[in-house]
């Protein structure tokens, strides 16, 4: 899923203060650029969780409806796409098990092939899934 969810951007004494209210969370930068990509990552960060937890991400609100707590504040979006988050973050492995026959192991042993990186290539060919991300 993909999503543009407003944040606040605050001045403060040594570092950019980012609060993005769809989540209720704060995060902060060393500058303005730098403050949006931890916003990004801390809202893919807490959307993968959610998500593992089955949880609903929350709608983002339009931008007209989130208010400044000071006149300075910058309010702007920040885009995330889960998915892409979670491929260029997650790198956790999981075991797997599946079945094949006796045979086709033990030509496969034979010829050296890695069951993971074999089953990895073919989930990504069957869910149309590239590696540039």
């Amino acid at each position: 899923m993909r999503a543009a969810y407003p944040i606040l951007l605050s001045k403060g004494k040594e570092y950019i203060i980012v609060h993005v209210p769809d989540f209720d969370i704060n995060t902060q930068g060393k500058d303005e650029v730098d403050a949006m990509e931890m916003a990004r990552d801390a809202i893919g960060l807490i959307g993968v969780d959610m998500e593992d937890e089955n949880e609903m991400l929350p709608r983002p609100s339009a931008l007209g409806d989130v208010r400044k707590e000071n006149e300075s504040d910058i309010l702007t979006l920040v885009d995330v796409d889960f998915g892409e988050y979670r491929r260029k973050n997650d790198m956790r492995t999981v075991k797997k098990n599946c079945t094949i026959p006796s045979w086709l192991n033990f030509e496969a042993e034979k010829a050296g092939v890695n069951f993971s990186a074999i089953l990895q290539t073919a989930l990504k060919q069957e869910l149309h899934i590239t590696d540039a991300v």
